[in-house]
């Protein structure tokens, strides 16, 4: 049997060459597929986490595999519903979330990597999100570097996408590539599986589950299409000129500076330099130069548009139709805006876009940022992360920390601000997150000083100390847990310099699990021996979700198996079944064998 990296590697090359895919109902009959996607899921804290029955990570084996891989083979593999859980949006909505069983999200990881080998070389590149290289950052790169000019956004955002995604279209869509009627059967079994939510069954007629596995390669596969309509017609269509016509006004200045510097008069020359500037060296109005650009992210998608409103709202007209009767979705209203680039901003993947002007900004006698596309931090959104930490404008303690260490404290605070700051790195006003810094630092010194009942200022002299960086040294926050024969721990707030980097870079997705150097945990796994007793008869993995459970005071002496898991500094322990029971009923397990 091939191996999972080889298997992927030829269905990429059918994909990247444009082939159909067959016989692929086969591919699921791989074991190093379902071995590669553990690997991939069991690290994940939703691994622990139950769907609409009691199965989770906990208890994987080799056997379990082969039991899917025989239901899947004899056809008698049945999805389970999934259990629906709401989680809150910032402007107060809930989004439902569908949490699959442990099998149903083995399975789905096994199809998503399928899915993915194959249709990744033929995505547009116009779309990012749930693609490796193709994140948030990726998609503001694209904007900030190729769209100057740009006089109107159009916000586009899809009501209720993955909710909406229609079955039959979805099944059509992948059936013209996909030649496997048994395979086209298990994904039409998964759309409609249905949702438990307090309980009670609930079947789904259209949309792919928010928080399966095979959801978001499923969701850019059916806008694929879009994206390929955007890019080979509408963006044509509206599309014309080589380049603007020169300004009359500019170039008349232009003389008459050539004709000053002739007869040497400085003053002339400078004088009529600062007039010319307060004009456009072409002309802004040219009705034969158009240009649109597009940018999709998941179900929110930008465009950007030289020329008229009018034409701008046109567009708008077109993509709701094409998508209404092409795909069977609806624009939102609310959210689907035309925003003037100059006047106001476009908001898209958490920022706002803006096109730039300042004719006294000069570069190498050039304005600099005339027309450029600025990336900015919206005042709002760095309002309510201040809120977080701060009220009636002063810095609060977090009184749900108190009981941690100092160490996971500051750990737990650097996180959050780590997170935020680099997320906006590449805004033209990052500095603008100075204010976040000093509330946030404000909270954990309160919070510090209100676990240890000290002043703000005894805390300050405890642990303030700086940072050296390219920006040079920089205040920060440290706390040092020494370790006998071990390097510090160290856990340190502050002391990222907020300096923009336009090139900065988060990718959505992981790097892809190598399954041909199989990672610790598979090669354990594979060689079916119990760690704790020694036995290799019904072999599996006992997971918990953190190690730092296992190491909580209080405890009476701790047993043999959270021994093992502490010494090798794993969440993970292969053992027999029998040991497997006496750890999850709390009772001691087989010792080892001395014959």
């Amino acid at each position: 049997m091939r191996t999972a990296d080889a298997v992927l590697a030829i269905i990429r090359e059918r994909g990247t060459k444009g082939l159909p895919l067959e016989r692929v109902h086969r591919l699921l009959y791989n074991q190093g597929l379902y071995l590669r996607a553990y690997a991939r899921l069991y690290p994940n804290k939703g691994a622990m986490t139950k769907g609409s029955t009691e199965e989770t990570v906990d208890g994987m084996s080799v056997a379990k595999i082969e039991r899917i891989i025989a239901a899947l083979r004899e056809g008698t593999y049945r999805w389970q519903p999934v259990r629906r859980v709401y989680i809150p949006k910032p402007n107060g909505k809930q989004r439902p979330l569908g949490i699959p069983t442990w099998s149903d999200k083995l399975v789905q990881e096994v199809i998503r990597s399928i899915l993915e080998a194959y249709y990744e070389p033929q995505l547009s590149k116009h779309s990012h999100g749930f693609r490796l290289n193709h994140g948030c950052h990726a998609a503001l790169q694209a904007i900030q570097q190729t769209w100057k000019g740009t006089k109107w956004f159009i916000e586009g955002d899809i009501a209720k996408y993955f909710d909406t995604i229609n079955h039959d279209r979805l099944i059509e869509i992948l059936t013209e590539k996909i030649h496997d009627e048994r395979f086209m059967w298990l994904i039409k079994g998964l759309l409609e599986a249905g949702y438990l939510e307090e309980w009670k069954y609930n079947t789904t007629y259209s949309g792919t589950p928010q928080g399966g596995v095979v959801s978001p390669i499923l969701a850019n596969i059916y806008l694929d299409r879009f994206d390929k309509w955007v890019e080979n017609d509408l963006i044509p269509a509206h599309t014309r000129g080589k380049r603007r016509r020169a300004n009359p006004e500019y170039r008349k200045y232009h003389r008459e500076i050539v004709a000053e510097r002739a007869k040497g008069n400085r003053a002339g020359v400078k004088r009529l330099a600062f007039q010319r500037r307060r004009h456009p060296s072409y002309d802004p109005y040219d009705p034969n130069y158009r240009r649109l650009r597009y940018v999709r992210y998941a179900d929110d998608f930008l465009l950007g548009y030289a020329g008229t409103k009018s034409e701008a709202e046109e567009i708008k007209r077109e993509i709701k139709i094409w998508l209404h009767d092409n795909l069977k979705l609806d624009m939102s209203e609310d959210k689907t805006l035309i925003t003037h680039a100059r006047t106001g901003a476009a908001r898209f993947l958490g920022y706002e876009i803006v096109s730039q002007h300042a004719d006294d900004i000069i570069t190498n006698n050039r304005r600099a940022i005339n027309e450029q596309i600025g990336l900015r931090v919206p005042a709002d959104v760095l309002e309510r992360q201040c809120a977080q930490y701060s009220q009636d404008g002063r810095a609060i303690h977090r009184s749900e920390l108190r009981n941690s260490s100092d160490y996971d404290i500051v750990v737990t605070y650097q996180q959050e601000y780590r997170g935020f700051v680099q997320y906006y790195l590449p805004a033209y006003n990052v500095c603008t997150l100075t204010k976040l810094q000093y509330f946030m630092e404000g909270s954990l010194l309160k919070t510090l000083a209100t676990k240890h009942q000290k002043s703000l200022k005894a805390i300050k002299e405890k642990y303030g100390t700086t940072n050296a960086t390219a920006d040079g040294e920089l205040h920060c926050i440290e706390v040092r847990v020494a370790r006998e024969g071990k390097p510090d721990l160290v856990a340190r707030f502050g002391g990222i310099p907020l300096t923009r980097q336009p090139l900065a870079i988060l990718n959505d997705l992981p790097p892809l699990v190598v399954y041909s150097g199989r990672s610790e945990l598979l090669t354990r796994l594979l060689a079916e021996e119990c760690e704790l007793c020694g036995s290799r008869e019904h072999i599996e993995v006992h997971h918990i979700r953190k190690l730092a459970d296992l190491r909580k005071k209080g405890r009476p002496e701790k047993p043999l198996w959270v021994q093992a898991m502490i010494a090798r500094r794993r969440k993970t322990l292969v053992v027999c079944r029998d040991c497997h029971v006496n750890i999850t009923h709390g009772r001691p397990t087989r010792q080892p064998s001395t014959e």
